[in-house]
């Protein structure tokens, strides 16, 4: 027996397997994505087809978005035929998109007006932990919003916080984890190379280091993708430049010197000109491949 219904709107890497896996918890589905065949593969493991945003939203409790960016969603939710379109007080909107603080913050403004409840939860752990239902959870926003729908996003992932109940700490916090990211990626792929100029198996370095102070998750994720050469997506390039321009544009409104992101966004627009914005984003070791003349892959 569904527990209630819930609206999904943005069925991408991360969202069809997160929407896949609030069915699978017993929670009724009603999805939209202008890509049909994306749609089509949740509606086959038992979810309702939304035939626009509005429809989504008449016919459920919640609705929550996953979509590329901020402008995409303020389309899905205030275009004509959009979320809010659909939305009655009482009704909640959950943003689990990773887009401008500010934005969250207009967005629930917004919404509040109508009598809508709104979180922005943005989530870490790219596609294998959104299949499996363990990504990280960052939320802002209300705690009694938060509690009521947190076994929700209990249903697809491993960690979820309420980071503070000002709207767009998640997205803050989303930033932060962002910029450790990109600079991580650069940190280890800048080492590999060093390793692999002096005549040191890359690979070799990395199981030595990993249990120690320098290994980190990134690390783990990473490294097999940069010794096999395999840079299928799983957080593409272009995702991170758009979270990292997030990133600078918030740092100076407040104020925030960042020279290490500012230079990480370097390195991913570079991978950008050559034509490596679809790649994921352990790409950054093709830039350090470029520069030093070198191949980090056996």
């Amino acid at each position: 027996m569904a527990k209630y219904k819930v609206g999904f709107v943005g069925l991408g890497i991360m969202g069809k397997p997160m929407a896949k896996n609030v069915l699978k918890a017993g929670y009724g589905v009603v999805a939209f994505d202008f890509n049909q065949k994306a749609v089509d593969e949740v509606v086959a493991a038992g979810a309702e087809r939304g035939e626009s945003g509005k429809d989504v939203a008449e016919k459920t409790q919640v609705v929550v978005t996953m979509l590329p960016n901020s402008p995409n969603v303020e389309a899905a939710l205030f275009a004509d035929n959009g979320i809010a379109a659909g939305l009655s007080k009482g009704k909640a909107v959950i943003d689990m998109s990773s887009i401008a603080p500010k934005a969250s913050q207009s967005f629930a403004k917004r919404l509040g007006e109508m009598g809508v409840e709104f979180l922005d939860a943005p989530v870490s752990g790219g596609e294998p932990k959104a299949i499996d239902g363990t990504i990280a959870i960052m939320v802002g926003g209300p705690q009694k919003t938060f509690d009521e729908y947190k076994p929700l996003l209990e249903t697809m992932g491993g960690d979820v916080n309420l980071v503070d109940t000002v709207y767009g700490a998640g997205n803050i916090t989303k930033l932060a984890n962002q910029m450790i990211v990109a600079i991580n990626i650069a940190a280890i792929s800048e080492a590999y190379s060093l390793a692999k100029k002096a005549g040191v198996d890359p690979e070799s370095v990395y199981k030595a280091i990993r249990t120690g102070l320098a290994g980190s998750v990134v690390m783990d994720q990473k490294s097999n993708k940069i010794f096999s050469g395999n840079f299928e997506p799983g957080f593409r390039v272009e995702l991170h430049i758009k979270d990292l321009q997030n990133a600078l544009d918030t740092a100076h409104d407040i104020n925030v010197s960042t020279p290490f992101t500012a230079e990480a966004m370097e390195i991913l627009q570079s991978l950008k000109t050559y034509g490596h914005e679809k790649e994921d984003h352990s790409a950054i070791a093709e830039y350090y491949e470029n520069i030093n003349n070198l191949k980090l892959q056996k």
